[in-house]
């Protein structure tokens, strides 16, 4: 009894364990001192300080230097240095564009809209890239992993164990790598704006931060590195929302092109100042609507995330000028960010002091870059990207599924061809174009070795070869039933080039469409006018009509208007089958 009791006891105090503490509010929190308490004590000051009640993050404390100060850790470009941005959203483009490779598209109950492509490379690896509305996922799988090769549905679920779809649909428009681009690359941009905010000795608030009008030369100095001054009147480049018409936010600016992206700085001493206006909403509009903003600081007076009461800024760079160097112009460098916004690099070295160059230049601007980046990961800018991409796949999605149908001519019945809507798709051109039937539509006959399957729908067999190009491995091998795709089929040729054909044919017709006949090979009766010829089919005179044959000896050349066509070595030859006869077209019979 004791021992069970003492069990027992132990069961309960984990327990009571167990249980998390209550969540905590403001008033359990003890706040961090104000910047005015802060400036009451006996400096140096830190560049940043926490706001009373938190909420952000800072990187880049330790400013001290330990040795000579002419010597600062300085970043090694090419190493630590490196743009982050989304790397998923590039990955169609870098290994499926221009290359061979496959698309689908589903409906899933629970993720909502799918796009797949995948793609097999000569080192039988399967390159797959699902798209749902919360991301895209990307895996690249060896063959040589799997017991057997998988459908398409079960390349999906490779990447994403949720998917839950019977059948994937094969994207049919020549153009949809286009749309698919576009809609990868939606989040990627080569333009960027950043504010920048210049903070005097003492200013500690939003209107004094705002209301500064003079720039002193170290602030200029600044200005330098970030990029080169502009004339904003009929600016031809990334204008980042500032007037170059009328110069209604000021006649220059700062900008830059760096690594193929241009960036458009708002600084505040050079947007309009206002008389009377305490907050400077001309001012304000423009840095307050950034994602990322500069901090420069001519003295120590630290600077407080929450001075500036904005929505959208969430990331600050705060920089100060270092005094007393006397090998050129020391920055000591620190970083803010809200709470939800993930780590961003480049990071910063210990201690974070960088000399004035093409090195801080670089490390600074790539900072910035990323940290707009990072910031679109936090929960406003995640929902508000989520919402949008989810509005963006479904658009996707429906116009990959239209057009494909309109390349089959299986659009809605009310944008069908015979109901005087859309244009004809691509098969319904094909049989036009080869003269095909335009009254009931032709006989079926069956195709060699393929008694034990049902008869394809005709209007997706292709006659003659495929015209995509067939290559080695799983995927030019076989076909799998989980892509509907199945019923296209290649008509098999024969020996001598013509089609292979049963003995019997099927002289069954169905008035409902008019289909592409199910083989190659189909024979046709060849009535005489004169010497004028013309091909039936099931009592219907058709495709040939009007285009005479001129005879050289046992040889042909059919005449349509005026000209001989190039056929002139055709032959209208009959076989074993009484009157009807085939119409020889560069050795292999056709349709």
């Amino acid at each position: 009894i004791g021992t069970k009791m003492i069990m027992l006891g132990s069961r309960m105090a984990q327990q009571r364990h167990a249980i998390p503490p209550p969540l905590k509010t403001e008033e359990d929190y003890i706040p961090y001192p104000s910047v005015h308490e802060v400036l009451g004590r006996e400096g140096p000051f830190p560049l940043i300080l926490l706001p009373q009640f938190g909420g952000y993050w800072i990187e880049g404390t330790n400013h001290q230097l330990s040795g000579a100060p002419d010597s600062p850790p300085t970043p090694v470009p090419g190493t630590r240095v490196k743009l982050e941005g989304n790397h998923t959203a590039k990955i169609y483009r870098k290994h499926f564009l221009g290359k061979e490779h496959f698309n689908y598209y589903s409906l899933d109950p629970v993720l909502g809209h799918l796009v797949f492509s995948l793609k097999y490379d000569e080192q039988e690896h399967l390159h797959l890239l699902l798209r749902t509305r919360a991301r895209t996922l990307h895996d690249v799988v060896p063959i040589s992993c799997l017991a057997e090769f998988p459908n398409v549905v079960q390349m999906a679920k490779l990447v994403c164990e949720d998917v839950n779809v019977d059948r994937f649909y094969p994207v049919l428009y020549p153009k949809a790598s286009r749309l698919i681009l576009a809609f990868d690359e939606h989040v990627l941009s080569n333009h960027f704006k950043f504010g920048v905010i210049y903070q005097k000795l003492g200013q500690t608030s939003e209107e004094e931060l705002f209301g500064t009008t003079e720039e002193s030369p170290a602030f200029t100095e600044f200005l330098d590195v970030l990029g080169q001054r502009v004339q904003l009147r009929d600016f031809k480049g990334f204008r980042g929302g500032l007037d170059v018409t009328h110069g209604q936010t000021g006649s220059e600016s700062v900008y830059c092109h760096f690594r193929d992206k241009e960036i458009m700085f708002h600084v505040s001493t050079k947007l309009p100042y206002t008389e009377g206006d305490a907050q400077q909403l001309q001012r304000k509009r423009h840095i307050g609507n950034d994602i990322v903003a500069i901090v420069f600081q001519d003295e120590n007076t630290p600077f407080v995330p929450d001075m500036i009461a904005s929505n959208f800024l969430h990331a600050f760079v705060v920089v100060q000028l270092e005094q007393g160097g006397t090998q050129g112009t020391l920055y000591k460098v620190s970083v803010t960010a809200r709470d939800d916004v993930p780590f961003f690099g480049p990071p910063l070295p210990d201690p974070a002091v960088f000399r004035k160059g093409p090195e801080f230049q670089e490390f600074l601007l790539t900072k910035l870059i990323n940290a707009e980046y990072a910031c679109y990961r936090a929960e406003k800018f995640a929902k508000l990207e989520e919402r949008t991409r989810a509005a963006l796949l479904e658009t996707l999605h429906e116009e990959l599924q239209a057009r494909s149908q309109a390349m089959l001519g299986l659009g809605p019945d009310d944008e069908r061809p015979d109901n005087g809507g859309a244009a004809p798709g691509f098969f319904e051109s094909f049989k036009v174009g080869r003269g095909g039937p335009a009254g009931p539509s032709p006989p079926h006959a069956a195709l060699r070795g393929s008694a034990s399957l049902p008869p394809p729908p005709s209007a997706l067999l292709v006659p003659g070869k495929s015209p995509s190009r067939r290559r080695p491995g799983p995927l030019g091998s076989r076909r799998s039933s989980a892509i509907g795709i199945e019923s296209i089929q290649e008509a098999p040729a024969g020996r001598d080039g013509s089609a292979a054909a049963d003995g019997s044919s099927s002289t069954h017709s169905s008035p409902e469409s008019h289909r592409i006949p199910d083989r190659c090979c189909s024979w046709h009766r060849d009535r005489r006018h004169g010497d004028r010829r013309a091909l039936e089919w099931g009592g219907n005179t058709w495709g040939l009509e009007g285009m005479g044959l001129v005879r050289q000896g046992n040889r042909v050349a059919p005449v349509w208007g005026d000209s001989k066509t190039r056929w002139h070595g055709d032959r209208v030859t009959s076989g074993s089958h009484g009157d009807w006869r085939t119409l020889r077209w560069c050795s292999s019979r056709t349709g």
